[in-house]
């Protein structure tokens, strides 16, 4: 079964070095790619929204934090691996760009490094990246289950002078009974003592 392409949406206004980069990209085959061109009176994040990339290339000949406007847009709006090539280094716009949302800041020369290795890596951080925010959600999300849930075990407690586990067991009889989470009986609890 053939890999799936890979859309990647090509933001340069220089038309030689775009050419040089889809070159690199398409160049031995070993990356299924398909290249969509940034349109000459198309933003970013129009452009974006309309092709759907899953990896998008910009290359800024001089970098200012102006341009990285729409990488940020981009990112707020509709997260996707971002691949940056600038001419020079410059340490302050390498950290805003990566706050922005790019996933690799590549200084590049005269000679074009090829681009495929550099695309997969900047796929596989954002993948990494977005992963670890999921798992960081989640983790807020069980730790504020878990506040709710001493909440309510401590109003159990004072109001129907329970022991802690007592209270815990009062909670969990009411959600396996109503067929539904601790937290969401411990938030109808909290609100009852609330009135």
């Amino acid at each position: 079964m053939p890999k799936p392409r890979l859309r990647v949406l090509l933001a340069d206004t220089d038309a030689e070095r775009a050419a040089a980069v889809e070159r690199s990209l398409l160049g031995d085959g070993a990356m299924p790619a398909a290249v969509i061109r940034l349109g000459a009176d198309e933003t970013l994040t129009e452009a974006v929204k309309a092709s759907a990339p899953d990896v998008i290339i910009v290359d800024m000949s001089r970098p200012d934090r102006d341009a990285l406007d729409s990488v940020r847009a981009v990112a707020a709006r509709e997260p996707r691996p971002i691949v940056l090539f600038v001419d020079q280094d410059d340490p302050a716009f390498m950290e805003a760009a990566v706050a922005a949302g790019v996933s690799s800041y590549n200084v590049v020369g005269a000679a074009l490094p090829d681009v495929k290795p550099i695309v997969r890596t900047a796929v596989a951080i954002f993948q990494r990246h977005r992963q670890l925010e999921a798992e960081l959600r989640r983790a807020e999300d069980s730790l504020a289950e878990r506040r709710l849930i001493d909440q309510a075990k401590a109003v159990l407690m004072k109001r129907r002078r329970m022991s802690e586990p007592e209270a815990h067991r009062w909670l969990q009889r009411r959600a396996m009974a109503a067929g539904r989470r601790i937290a969401e009986i411990a938030g109808e609890v909290l609100e009852d003592a609330e009135r």
